[in-house]
């Protein structure tokens, strides 16, 4: 296609003659489908076009009571959950839609049977599922009591004698549960033998109500494997009973310390929240010395915690941990409690003796960068469990050391603010909780301990071989059906180099940071949708950003920036530039100078528009040795041979 620009918005089209030089000029073709709406994106009573709730934005809400007991002898959990639903949508209900995890760990689930022959990481035992008995479901305090469910797969219809009244109508439903403990419980949660004991490290472990919405009705995909969760928000209030040996980290704030800690515990407990240094709850010599730690000597004994505003909650148990905790200082002057619970094979400081302190530092970046950290702890529990997040608490594995313990401790309370503070659709959006949270894992790296474990993410070129690669999938795919050797990119890495692209070469970093805590804090606690964050991002930052939406979050194509040719034009210098890529970029050069200083000019995205071609008159009055695209590398152009001029090889 012929696509010619007029001489770099300098020079008028109706002086051009015959004596200029053969400038690229523009032509009747033009790239505005490029830049033009792919989505609809118009605003609504319930989503605005500012990338707001509306005011007609509702959601509905779910507190739940538990109580559970531990049989460590059959490694099963059983107990009772009472659930108190929320309908704030305009629609009565007839019925309401719950998770039924568990049931992903039966030889026949649907998750069982789309996992390919050799396996992949989302394997997972096959002789589990709940047992569900005494199901009661009433509206309102008098209602009538209704048992009639449907158990499918992973999900639960439960209805009601009557339905749960529109805008702010209440109902409840009970029932008992129990199942077996998995060892391998998808990468995300299971059992696992050390040797002091067994580590229990459980999620996805109760009953939860599936989101109903005024986009899709019920969500109510399948647990398949990479997909991970949607839940509403609600307050948690649970009830662990476990052999009198154990110890209980839970999601939440501990409520009976009294109960289950010796006064000796009780001590270091209180000294460790106001420490900066990380103090030792259970020393590795302490571990099996009940006598000092434990109230009791014999029989069980009930942990207690509550959450408030949380989408799930997880907690681990086991009578083999170290236990260790410190403070976290919040910019409001509030703090928090970061603890750890590791067994004697993790201990080290070269290994899981840091963990508090990695977590202390993630935790206070994020709150003053971002975001306060809401909750009242903040634990990290070594499983084997390569890495997996709920509010307040990370299962990370027992194995990691240095620089990957970070990383993955980072990763994972980073989680906290994608997706528990701002609450996605994980089963559809993985970039909107896993890219996200890899693009603020890229500044917390950076800043730990004057940059001990430093992020390259930001050297995106290294990543080309995956962008010109045949195989390559889109950011929009659905995590379940991506194969899972591209998940990693697809999820995390790409969609986190866009939002570095975003901030340090489209928008810059001031711009960027309004947008995003402005997006972060609008939408905390609530279900943003991906056009919500587009559009909240434009609005904020000022910026029509179509293009970039469409080019990197919803298609497969590629950068590829280069300058065609130099040359000299009355006392100053014409740079021809060329866009043999699919995603227009702002074009940011570095121009070097005979005597060895550099200028940096920046074209904006808009020169695109008018086709494939560019020419920019620059003004000096020195002499230019060398012309650099991009000249900090931020951007994953795909071709490193024509970003330079002169053509040099690329290093």
């Amino acid at each position: 296609m012929n696509k010619l620009s007029i001489l770099g918005g300098i020079l008028s089209t109706f002086i051009l003659t015959a004596s200029f030089p053969a400038f690229s000029q523009q032509g009747k073709d033009n790239n505005q489908k490029d830049f033009s709406e792919f989505l609809d994106r118009k605003g609504n009573s319930y989503r605005s076009a500012s990338g707001k709730p509306g005011e007609a934005y509702w959601q509905n809400a779910a507190d739940y009571q538990i109580e559970v007991a531990l049989d460590e002898a059959n490694h099963t959990l059983s107990g009772k959950v009472t659930i108190t639903y929320t309908n704030n949508s305009p629609e009565a209900l007839d019925f309401i839609w719950l998770q039924l995890e568990q049931n992903r760990f039966t030889p026949d689930s649907r998750g069982t049977l789309t996992t390919p022959i050799q396996g992949n990481r989302y394997n997972g035992d096959t002789d589990g599922g709940y047992a569900i008995s005494q199901v009661a479901a009433k509206v309102g305090v008098k209602g009538a009591v209704s048992s009639k469910h449907l158990i499918d797969d992973t999900r639960m219809q439960v209805w009601f004698a009557e339905p749960i009244p529109a805008k702010g109508g209440k109902a409840t439903v009970s029932m008992n549960f129990s199942f077996k403990v998995p060892q391998k419980g998808m990468d995300r949660m299971g059992r696992l033998k050390v040797k002091d004991g067994w580590i229990y490290a459980f999620a996805q472990w109760y009953p939860k109500v599936a989101v109903f919405d005024e986009i899709e009705g019920w969500n109510v995909e399948p647990y398949l494997g990479a997909g991970e969760f949607y839940l509403e928000y609600g307050n948690f209030d649970y009830k662990v009973t476990v052999p009198y040996n154990h110890i209980v980290v839970g999601s939440g704030k501990l409520m009976n310390p009294t109960e289950v800690l010796s006064k000796e515990l009780q001590s270091r407990y209180a000294k460790a929240a106001q420490s900066d240094q990380t103090v030792y709850l259970v020393s590795p010599e302490e571990i099996k010395n009940t006598q000092l730690t434990r109230p009791k000597q014999n029989g069980t004994v009930t942990w207690h915690f509550r959450i408030q505003n949380a989408r799930d909650i997880a907690f681990a148990t086991s009578h083999s941990f170290i236990w260790d905790a410190a403070r976290i200082n919040l910019p409001s002057g509030k703090t928090a409690l970061a603890q750890s619970v590791y067994p004697l094979e993790s201990n080290g400081q070269d290994a899981w003796s840091r963990s508090t302190e990695y977590s202390k530092a993630s935790i206070e970046y994020y709150s003053k960068q971002w975001y306060e950290f809401p909750y009242e702890t903040a634990s990290n529990v070594a499983a084997e469990i390569n890495g997996m997040e709920y509010p307040g608490l990370n299962f990370c594995h027992y194995n990691s050391k240095g620089e990957s313990l970070w990383g993955v401790t980072d990763h994972e309370f980073g989680h906290n603010w994608f997706p528990m503070i701002v609450g996605t659709n994980e089963r559809r959006y993985a970039w909107m909780d896993e890219g996200f949270n890899s693009f603020i894992n890229h500044y917390s790296s950076n800043a730990f301990n004057n940059g001990e474990y430093a992020s390259d993410l930001n050297q995106t070129r290294r990543f080309n071989g995956y962008f010109t690669s045949e195989s390559r999938e889109g950011i929009d795919n659905y995590p379940d059906v991506t194969d899972t050797r591209n998940l990693g990119m697809v999820a995390y890495i790409k969609p986190a180099i866009g939002l570095i692209m975003l901030r340090e070469y489209i928008l810059g970093p001031e711009r960027f940071d309004n947008a995003f805590r402005s997006y972060i804090k609008t939408w905390a606690y609530k279900h943003p949708q991906p056009t919500d964050f587009f559009n909240h991002m434009e609005n904020v930052a000022g910026e029509n950003l179509s293009w970039f939406w469409k080019g990197w979050f919803y298609g497969n194509g590629n950068i590829d920036l280069g300058i065609s040719s130099i040359q000299p034009y009355g006392g100053n210098y014409v740079i021809n530039l060329i866009n043999k890529g699919t995603i227009p970029m702002p074009v940011l050069m570095e121009v070097t100078f005979e005597d060895g200083s550099k200028e940096r000019i920046k074209l904006p995205v808009e020169i695109w528009q008018r086709g494939d071609s560019w020419s920019h008159l620059f003004k000096t009055s020195k002499k230019i040795t060398a012309v650099e695209i991009d000249p900090d590398k931020v951007i994953p152009d795909i071709d490193l041979g024509n970003d330079h001029w002169p053509v040099e090889i690329y290093k």
